[in-house]
């Protein structure tokens, strides 16, 4: 038994470095073939991806915590750009900015008054008291804000229509996307941990679709599903346009004998990539120091049996809401540096196909409990789901090429758009049946 023991540990030590060799031959590969433009590009979302996964990981492999509502952190996160870095709407504050910030102290006052009498009060007293503070308090709400809304929503409506922002550095808003979602998380565990874990997956479902509903409805907070478009870019990317405006850079460019245009989307490409690089380094050794800490072998510990660390005196629930705020914090950061990257805000784009299931995905592909699985599967599944789409209806040309017209051919032919859910599917299925550990499993 002894004699295979320096083998396997040997095995495993370069498991790791050989997929991420493997990840990089592909993105090199797609660079070589297709043009380095689309090669960053999907290497730029797949880091994004890859911090998405982190904080899944965080809540799922370090505590068992199920977070089904992912897409509502990123939403959350993606918020923050819109808050902070554009400019904010002029007269939007004078015509209704103020209004609004009352209605919402006035609904937050509600809620907390109605807490209060449901602790005080009992029998019927409490009954009543809770459901007239209610009344009162959502009419109220209604008398304040619809008139505001109304007011900010009609500045300037095909262009504006909302509050704006702050006008500060867009590098402000992805901690602040982090807050945002950090927030919304404590609320959530605060409600649904110390409850059945089955609690939690149902709580987070349902208010990430209302957080996403709640964006894509509301026009005066980032004009809904009219889009905000123009948000700044992070220090120190610039404009391509700037570049190629730039007579040294259009020199230098000569010099290399490349495009100044293609140069120029190169550039910035690689500017972003050196960004999230960097947050992506800071997070995974944050990660990594607190998962080998005394603080993260009790995560898992509890994770392993709740049970038992409760019986060794570790409080389970605050454990729990203090993991779960960590990576939603983490989903939210990336959220913000997701927008920063489109340059936009789509609320409508917020789908759970795409931000929870796929993020899902990577965690397990990449393997539960890894932080640098949760690196490869973010970046290995975002590669794949890309790829699939111009891989598809490759693949079902060349099956279809000899069939005869018909239902069969059709019905092949219409299916090459679901090839990134049959891509994904087939993955998934192959790494539970061969790893189910994933491929980077847990130490």
């Amino acid at each position: 038994m002894s004699q295979h023991q320096p083998t396997a540990a040997k095995g495993g030590a370069l498991r790791a470095p050989l997929f991420f060799l493997i990840m990089a031959g592909l993105i090199v590969l797609e660079g070589m073939t297709s043009g380095w433009n689309g090669a960053l590009g999907i290497l730029n979302m797949g880091l994004i991806s890859a911090i998405l996964a982190l904080g899944v990981n965080m809540q799922w492999g370090y505590a068992g915590l199920f977070n089904t509502g992912v897409v509502g952190f990123i939403a959350l996160g993606g918020l923050a750009p819109v808050l902070i870095s554009m400019p904010p709407t002029p007269g939007a504050f004078s015509a209704g900015g103020w209004q609004i910030l009352i209605a919402l102290l006035i609904a937050v006052a509600s809620l907390v008054l109605t807490i209060w009498l449901n602790g005080r009060l009992k029998g019927k007293a409490r009954a009543l008291g809770v459901i007239a503070v209610l009344v009162v308090g959502f009419f109220l709400y209604r008398a304040v804000f619809d008139p505001a809304v109304e007011a900010v929503q009609s500045i300037n409506p095909s262009a504006l229509g909302y509050l704006g922002g702050l006008g500060l550095p867009t590098l402000f808003a992805w901690p602040v996307g982090a807050l945002l979602a950090a927030g919304a998380a404590w609320v959530i565990g605060k409600t649904a941990l110390g409850l059945r874990s089955d609690y939690l997956a149902i709580a987070t479902l349902g208010i990430g679709e209302i957080i996403v509903s709640v964006l894509r409805n509301e026009e005066w907070l980032a004009r809904g599903v009219l889009n905000v478009n123009g948000i700044p870019r992070p220090w120190p990317v610039p404009y391509e346009i700037a570049l190629q405006e730039s007579p040294a850079f259009v020199e230098r460019m000569a010099a290399l004998g490349v495009d100044p245009v293609t140069g120029s989307t190169v550039l910035v490409k690689l500017l972003y990539t050196g960004l999230f690089v960097l947050v992506l380094a800071l997070l995974l050794i944050a990660a990594q120091l607190a998962l080998n800490s005394p603080w993260g072998r009790m995560m898992r510990a509890i994770r392993d049996n709740e049970i038992s660390a409760a019986a060794m005196g570790k409080n389970v629930t605050r454990r729990h809401l203090q993991i779960f705020v960590i990576g939603s914090a983490v989903i939210g950061l990336a959220g913000a540096m997701m927008i920063s990257l489109d340059g936009q805000m789509t609320p409508s784009s917020y789908n759970p196909l795409r931000y929870t299931f796929l993020i899902w995905v990577m965690v397990i592909v990449g393997g539960s409990g890894n932080n640098w699985g949760s690196v490869l599967g973010g970046v290995l599944i975002w590669y794949l789901w890309i790829k699939a789409e111009v891989w598809g209806p490759n693949l079902m040309g060349m099956i279809t090429d000899q069939l005869s017209d018909g239902a069969v051919k059709r019905h092949l032919v219409d299916s090459a758009a679901h090839m990134r859910l049959i891509v994904m599917g087939l993955v998934l299925i192959l790494v539970l049946r061969f790893s189910p550990r994933g491929l980077l499993p847990e130490r």
